[in-house]
């Protein structure tokens, strides 16, 4: 096999949790780049949909699969992996993309809400359900599969603030006091640090069973946020700015090919050099 040949996933069906998200569309590309089958799970039907008709145009002759699907219910999960062993026969790939991610950076309607003495624990809950709940349902219904086929990839996608932990300084708006100040919320550090928990247990669990699990951090993500974040988060980054979308997707492919075949358990952060100042 040729050094670029490692590289291609030709015909390997791999399943994107929130799949209709930036990032989850970003992962997609990376799959169909490498001749592979995304298969989108997201619970939102419309942009789902969207995304599918987008990346079918632009990627004519490869197959886009998605599904509507709630990945906190089991049985959920359970009947994709069944359609899919029905078309495909085989399921050799998962990125656990899926997490609640609160758009604090531009200050919010409830500035004082995501403050830790105010997090409702209903908004606690859910992200744990939906980050790592999901995370786990995911590993167990699909990562079992693999483990019978003896091979497969896992990613579990983390951030920086599973790293780092985040600095308030950068959500802080002008003029509010300090009570009112909003703040990246606790679940979301602990959702991040948690997944990390999770590929090291799966990946020694996997070893010799031919399942492969690494966690990817992309982090400071250029989304459409305000002049003032920007400037504020650049000024922490050595590389002095954000990522771009498209700076993801070479090493999601990398990450799900032979081309790291001896990799596992192993954190893979993209972010500038924020996480090492």
């Amino acid at each position: 096999m040729s050094l670029f040949d490692q590289f291609k996933i030709k015909d390997q069906v791999i399943i994107i949790t929130g799949g209709a998200g930036l990032i989850g569309r970003k992962h997609a590309e990376a799959v169909l780049e490498g001749d592979g089958i995304p298969v989108l799970l997201d619970i939102f039907e419309e942009p789902l949909a969207k995304v599918k008709r987008e990346y079918e145009e632009r990627y004519p002759g490869h197959t886009v699969e998605t599904y509507v699907a709630d990945i906190t219910k089991r049985s959920s999960l359970e009947e994709i992996r069944d359609d899919l062993l029905k078309k495909y026969g085989h399921i050799d790939g998962l990125i656990n993309n899926a997490a609640n991610n609160p758009k604090v950076e531009g200050g919010s309607k409830n500035l004082g809400a995501m403050r830790f003495h105010n997090l409702p624990l209903d908004i606690w809950e859910d992200d744990m359900r939906v980050g790592l709940t999901g995370a786990f349902l995911c590993c167990q219904v699909f990562g079992y599969e693999m483990e019978k086929q003896k091979k497969g990839v896992i990613i579990n996608i983390s951030s920086d603030y599973g790293v780092i932990s985040p600095n308030q300084n950068i959500y802080k708006k002008e003029g509010v006091p300090e009570e009112e100040q909003t703040v990246k919320p606790v679940s979301y550090s602990v959702v991040k640090h948690g997944i990390m928990g999770l590929t090291k247990y799966l990946a020694t669990y996997w070893a010799k069973c031919g399942v492969r699990v690494n966690t990817l951090c992309p982090a400071s993500l250029s989304n459409g946020q305000n002049e003032e974040f920007v400037k504020k988060i650049g000024e922490l980054i050595p590389m002095g700015r954000m990522s771009r979308p498209d700076e993801y997707p070479a090493t999601v492919l990398y990450m799900l090919s032979e081309a790291s075949s001896y990799m596992t358990g192993a954190t893979v952060i993209l972010d500038g050099g924020r996480t090492i100042w």
